[in-house]
């Protein structure tokens, strides 16, 4: 069987019309492509959908059976069309632990506001697993907590992050007057693990002037860290939009090294051969213009 859409859609128009005359007008097809069609459909069908009353077409049974089916069909494909027209459609995202947990939500919340009929899908995992999510396509965007020196994405600036070191309030390094790199270095450390954008960024920017530093726990999250931290297990290194309420509230004590400054910058990143459609290009367009930091 291959009944088209057009022939559902002149058998209405000649219902709701009464004569191929008229219904060829509200197409704006000929007389005889809509004759044509509607005997096609019938021919098809093999039924007649109309009595021929001398020029008159006036509905059968078969016609009213068949009408109903024959909008809904025709609704949804415009449904189908305008869902594309729009330029909406799902946008998946992956973003890095520090990112997906303390700043998407309120960007993305942002986001929707202004775009609510934009659905979102959003999975966390650390700086790795997002960029393969986004080199193997299953998602649209990926959010990371460092450099991406794949060739098949474009990676692109957006914010800086501040890092700081932390202790529990009872820790030494939290009532010393100043603390060194020394001591840092003969602190047990709690880290991330490898593989994660934060660790990646602590290595470069931190542990290669501490050689030997002695690591405690490697923790797969956050959360985790500061817990173990308030308990007096280590020391630790996180973005300063982790612990802040930490840091306020007095359970956690920022460690200031003078004349070290931790920071690092997040990127967008998304592969070179995706699409990037309407939807995607609101997403891009409204982090450019919240939070895009200086790409020279």
């Amino acid at each position: 069987m291959r009944i088209t859409l057009r022939q559902l859609e002149v058998f209405t128009e000649v219902l709701k019309s009464g004569s191929t005359t008229q219904a060829s007008q509200q197409l704006a097809l000929s007389q005889s492509a809509v004759s044509a069609s509607l005997t096609d459909l019938e021919n098809q069908l093999g039924v007649q959908l109309f009595d021929r009353v001398g020029k008159r077409l006036v509905t059968n049974e078969h016609g009213r059976l068949l009408y109903p089916r024959a909008l809904s069909l025709l609704e949804r494909a415009t449904e189908v069309e305008q869902l594309f027209q729009a330029g909406n459609g799902a946008l998946r995202i992956a973003a890095s632990t520090t990112i997906g947990n303390y700043i998407l939500p309120q960007m993305l919340g942002n986001f929707h506001r202004n775009y609510p009929d934009i659905p979102l899908e959003m999975s966390i995992g650390n700086t790795e697993e997002v960029v393969k999510s986004v080199s193997e396509f299953r998602v649209d965007l990926g959010l990371i907590e460092g450099a991406c020196q794949s060739s098949e994405l474009i990676s692109q600036k957006w914010l800086l992050d501040e890092m700081v070191i932390f202790c529990s309030p009872e820790h030494p390094l939290a009532k010393a007057k100043t603390v060194t790199l020394a001591d840092l270095q003969s602190a047990p450390w709690i880290l991330r693990e490898n593989g994660s954008g934060t660790r990646d960024v602590l290595n470069h920017l931190l542990f290669a002037s501490l050689p030997g530093y002695r690591i405690e726990m490697e923790l797969g999250n956050s959360e985790a860290i500061k817990h173990a931290v308030m308990y007096e297990m280590g020391i630790s290194c996180l973005s300063r939009r982790v612990i802040q309420d930490q840091i306020e509230s007095g359970s956690l004590k920022e460690i200031k090294v003078e004349g070290l400054k931790l920071q690092r910058t997040l990127y967008l990143v998304y592969h070179r051969q995706k699409h990037v459609s309407d939807a995607l290009k609101k997403l891009l367009s409204y982090c450019n213009a919240e939070h895009l930091i200086d790409n020279a």
